[in-house]
C-alpha cells in the first residue's frame, strides 16, 4: 500500500472545492490495493449482523428490597434482565476477530487546532467541538473496524457505514505523524473508500455492503521499520473526512445543506477498541487515557486541545455506536429547538426549522427550549437579586407527605413564571436579598455563607423548593447502575456508626404505576431520564409528551393522562431526546499533564498539578467525603444502550438521600425525601463548570445555587455530613487547597 503524503491531504482538506483529480486517483489506488487480499490469503469473511431481538421484550418483575427500613418492600427494576441492546457496538467472531462499530459526526475543524496557530497569541477557541449546520440529518456515519490481529492476522479492515444518503470522496486519515513540523494535524496514511461496485470511485451509500467501502491496514505505519506487523496494544489515530454527494453549486443532493466536513479524531487500540485519549510529548501525540481518569468509563470524553472546555458537556460518549449517533444528533436537535418558532438555538437562520414544534409552548412556561435552562448543557444562570429565576425550577405544594403532594391552588406543582397572554398574572419569582453569615475555620480562615430570601409576585405558596438546573452529563451511566448496587450502599440505621445513613427514594412510574428506585433530580424524585425529560417539558415549557399527555398533569389533576389527544412530543421524539441525554459523555478527569511542545502555551484547563490532585484525592477519602460521594461504581448489563453496560465509572455519588441538616432544608417533601434530605449530587464535571458557565464567578453550587465557591458549598454541609465537614475544616490550608484542586480536576 502506497503511503500518501500528509501535506497533500492537509491542503485538500483546507480547500472547500472537490478534491483534485490527481489526489482522487491516489486515493483510488491506495484503497483498492489495500482492500485486496494478499496472494494466498483467503477473502475476509462477512461480518455477522448483531443478533435480532427474539420474541417480546422481557418484562421486569418486582424484586424484594434487600434491606429493611428502606421505605418499601419491593420494587421493579428499571431495566429487565435480558433487555436487548439498541445497537451492538462490539463483538468477537468465532476465530477471535474483534469487530467494533464506532459512530462519528461532522465537525468544523481539527482536534488540536486552536483559534490561532500554536505559537501565536491567544485569540479564542477552536472549532472542533462545535456542531456544524445541518448536523442532525444525513451527516452521521461510522466506521466498522474488523480487527484480525487478535486472531493472529496482521490485518485490520475499516469500512465506512453511512447512516443516510450518499458520501463521495470521503477520506480516512490514520496514524498521527510526530514529525517536528506537525502540530495541529497530520497523518502518515491518507486514503479513500473506493467502491468496486461504483467503478472504484469513492462513492459509499447507506445501502453499500461493508466490503464495498473498505480500507485495509496490514502493518504499523508508526513503527520505525516499514512493514512491521500490527500487534495487540498498538494505537491508530483515525479521522474520517465526510463529503456528501453534491450538486454543481456545492449543495448536498439529499437536502440542499452543507457538503464537506471534518470529523472526530479518535484512537483505536488494536485488539481493544476505541479508547478515550490524551496528548503526550512530542506534539500532543495520542495515547489511551489511564483507567483512573475515565470518570465515565469508556464513555468518557477525551482531553480537548482546541481550547473549547466550555463545550465539553455537549459531546457524545466516546464509545457510541453508528446508528446511536444518529439517534443522539436527532435528540440534540430537539433539545435545542424553540417551541415558539421551531428554530434551532445554533445558526437559527441556516439550520432547518423544526416546523412541527413551532407554537407548541404552553400558555404558561418558564423557558422556550431545553437549552434555555441548560446553556451549553450546564447549570442555571447564577441568580441575581431582582431578576426572574426562569432558568431555575420552583416546585410548590399546598401540603406534602411521603404519600403524595397536594398541588398549590394557584400554581399547581410548580411556578410557571411566564405567560403567552400579556394580560395573564405575572408569577415571577426572584431573589429579594441574601442573608449572610461568616464561618470561621480552626486556623482562622473565614468563609462567607449566603442564604437566599425569595420574592413571589404571585401568592406565596405554603411549601416550595427552589432548584437550579444541573449539568446534563452522564445520566445514562447513572441510569445503567443496577438497583442492587445502589441499595447495598444504604445504611438506614447507621449500622457502621459513622453518622451517615443513606436511604433511597421510591418513585411511581407515571406510565405503568410500577415502583422504581429514584435516581434523578435534587431529591431523587425521578426514576429515569425519560421521566425527567418529560417532567421538564411539561413544567418548564408547557409541552406534552407520552409520559404526561395533558397540561392538566402540571396541575396534579387525577386521571390527567386519560386522553387520546396527540401530544406535542411524539413517542419517537421522546425516545430520541432520551437517547441524547443517555449518550452524553463525561469529561475525563484532568489529572495528567499533557505533552505540549516546549515554548507552546498550555491551555488553562490542562495547566494542572498531578501530585497536588493525587494528594487531594487521598485527603478527600481521609475526611470521609466518600461516605456519600462514592468514588467508583459499576454499571449493570441490562441497559438498552450497549455503550453504558458494564462500565467502571467514577461519579462520586451513591444516588441515595441524606439528611443535610436544617441549614439546607426547604419546606417540601417528595416521597422519602423530607425537607432536609437531598440526593448526593454527582461530582463528575464539577471542575469544568468554570468554563461551561463562562467563568468561576458565574458558577453556583448546591440545590438552589446559593454557594458561590466549593469552599462555601462544603461549609453548608450539615446533618449527616457534619463530621466530614469538620474533618475537612481541621485540615491545614494547604491540604484544603489540595482537596479543592482535586475537585476542580473532576
Amino acid at each position: 500500500m502506497t503511503r500518501a503524503d500528509a501535506f497533500v491531504r492537509m491542503q485538500a482538506m483546507k480547500n472547500p472545492t472537490p478534491l483534485p483529480a490527481v489526489f482522487a486517483a491516489l486515493l483510488s489506488f491506495t484503497a483498492c490495493d489495500g482492500a485486496s487480499p494478499r496472494p494466498g490469503e483467503a477473502p475476509a469473511p462477512t461480518i455477522p449482523e448483531a443478533p435480532a431481538p427474539v420474541g417480546a421484550a422481557p418484562v421486569a418483575e418486582p424484586v424484594p428490597v434487600p434491606v429493611p427500613g428502606l421505605g418499601a418492600t419491593d420494587y421493579v427494576p428499571l431495566h429487565a434482565a435480558g433487555t436487548q441492546v439498541m445497537e451492538q457496538i462490539q463483538y468477537r467472531e468465532a476465530d477471535g476477530t474483534l469487530v467494533t462499530l464506532a459512530g462519528f459526526r461532522p465537525t468544523n475543524r481539527h482536534a488540536r487546532e486552536r483559534g490561532e496557530p500554536w505559537d501565536a497569541p491567544d485569540v479564542g477557541p477552536g472549532n472542533y467541538f462545535t456542531f456544524p449546520t445541518w448536523y442532525f440529518q444525513n451527516r452521521s456515519f461510522g466506521l466498522v473496524i474488523r480487527d484480525g490481529v487478535p486472531a493472529g492476522r496482521s490485518r485490520i479492515e475499516i469500512s465506512l457505514r453511512v447512516n443516510n444518503g450518499t458520501f463521495v470522496e470521503t477520506g480516512l486519515s490514520a496514524f498521527r505523524r510526530v514529525d517536528p513540523d506537525i502540530r495541529d494535524y497530520g497523518w502518515k496514511m491518507n486514503v479513500g473508500f473506493q467502491n468496486p461496485l461504483e467503478g472504484n470511485r469513492n462513492i459509499c451509500r447507506s445501502t453499500s455492503a461493508r466490503e464495498d467501502c473498505m480500507v485495509v491496514i496490514t502493518d504499523n505505519w508508526r513503527a520505525p521499520v516499514p512493514g512491521t506487523p500490527l500487534q495487540v496494544g498498538d494505537v491508530i489515530e483515525v479521522t474520517p473526512a465526510p463529503y456528501l454527494e453534491h450538486t454543481a453549486d456545492n449543495r448536498a443532493v439529499i437536502d440542499g445543506g452543507g457538503i464537506r466536513y471534518y470529523s472526530f479524531e479518535q484512537l483505536y487500540q488494536v485488539g481493544v477498541g476505541m479508547r478515550p485519549w490524551y496528548g503526550v510529548a512530542p506534539v500532543l501525540d495520542s495515547v489511551p487515557l489511564p483507567a483512573s481518569t475515565l470518570l465515565g468509563g469508556e464513555a468518557s470524553v477525551s482531553y480537548n486541545y482546541s481550547e473549547e472546555p466550555h463545550r465539553v458537556f455537549q459531546q457524545m460518549a466516546n464509545n457510541i455506536g453508528i446508528a446511536n449517533t444518529q439517534r443522539f444528533v436527532e435528540g440534540r436537535r430537539l433539545f435545542h429547538t424553540s417551541f415558539v418558532d421551531g428554530k434551532h438555538s445554533e445558526s437559527p437562520n441556516i439550520n432547518p426549522v423544526f416546523t412541527a414544534h413551532a407554537n407548541q409552548r404552553g400558555p404558561r412556561f418558564n423557558n422556550v427550549s431545553c437549552i434555555g435552562c441548560h446553556a451549553l448543557n450546564g447549570r442555571s444562570v447564577a441568580p441575581v437579586p431582582g431578576s426572574r429565576l426562569d432558568t431555575l425550577a420552583i416546585e410548590v405544594a399546598a401540603s406534602s407527605a411521603p404519600t403524595g403532594v397536594t398541588p398549590d391552588a394557584t400554581y399547581g406543582l410548580n411556578v410557571q413564571q411566564r405567560a403567552q397572554d400579556a394580560a395573564a398574572p405575572d408569577y415571577s419569582v426572584s431573589v429579594q436579598a441574601y442573608e449572610t453569615t461568616v464561618r470561621t475555620l480552626p486556623d482562622g480562615e473565614t468563609v462567607q455563607l449566603q442564604k437566599p430570601v425569595y420574592a413571589f409576585k404571585g401568592p406565596v405558596p405554603a411549601q416550595f423548593s427552589v432548584r437550579q438546573a444541573p449539568q446534563v452529563i452522564g445520566g445514562g451511566l447513572l441510569e445503567a447502575i443496577d438497583e442492587a448496587t445502589i441499595l447495598n450502599l444504604a445504611d438506614p440505621t447507621d449500622a457502621n456508626g459513622d453518622g451517615v445513613r443513606g436511604v433511597p427514594n421510591w418513585v411511581i412510574n407515571p406510565e405503568t404505576g410500577d415502583r422504581h428506585l429514584g435516581r434523578f433530580g435534587w431529591k431523587a424524585s425521578k426514576a429515569s431520564l425519560r421521566q425527567q425529560a418529560a417532567d421538564a417539558l411539561l413544567k418548564d415549557l408547557g409541552v406534552t409528551s407520552p409520559v404526561y399527555k395533558s397540561l392538566a398533569c402540571q396541575r396534579g389533576t387525577p386521571g390527567c393522562n386519560a386522553t387520546t389527544a396527540a401530544t406535542s412530543i411524539s413517542e419517537t421524539e421522546l425516545q430520541r431526546l432520551d437517547a441524547y441525554l443517555a449518550l452524553l459523555g463525561v469529561p475525563a478527569q484532568r489529572s495528567l499533564r499533557s505533552g505540549y511542545t516546549d515554548g507552546i502555551r498550555v491551555s488553562p484547563e490542562h495547566d494542572v498539578n498531578p501530585a497536588l490532585i493525587a494528594r487531594g484525592s487521598a485527603l478527600f477519602a481521609q475526611v470521609q467525603c466518600v461516605s456519600c460521594h462514592t468514588p467508583q461504581l459499576t454499571t449493570g448489563a441490562n441497559h438498552p444502550f450497549a455503550e453504558l453496560r458494564n462500565q467502571t465509572i467514577r461519579p462520586y455519588t451513591d444516588l441515595l438521600l441524606h439528611d443535610m441538616g436544617p441549614g439546607l432544608a426547604d419546606t417540601l417533601t417528595q416521597g422519602q425525601a423530607g425537607p432536609s434530605m437531598w440526593r448526593t449530587a454527582p461530582l463528575w464535571g464539577v471542575g469544568s463548570l468554570r468554563y461551561v458557565q463562562g467563568g468561576a464567578q458565574h458558577v453556583r453550587y448546591l440545590h438552589d445555587g446559593r454557594a458561590r465557591t466549593l469552599m462555601e458549598a462544603i461549609a453548608w454541609h450539615g446533618g449527616e455530613a457534619s463530621n466530614s465537614r469538620a474533618l475537612f475544616e481541621t485540615l491545614s490550608k494547604a491540604d484544603r487547597d489540595a482537596v479543592l484542586a482535586f475537585l476542580e480536576s473532576l
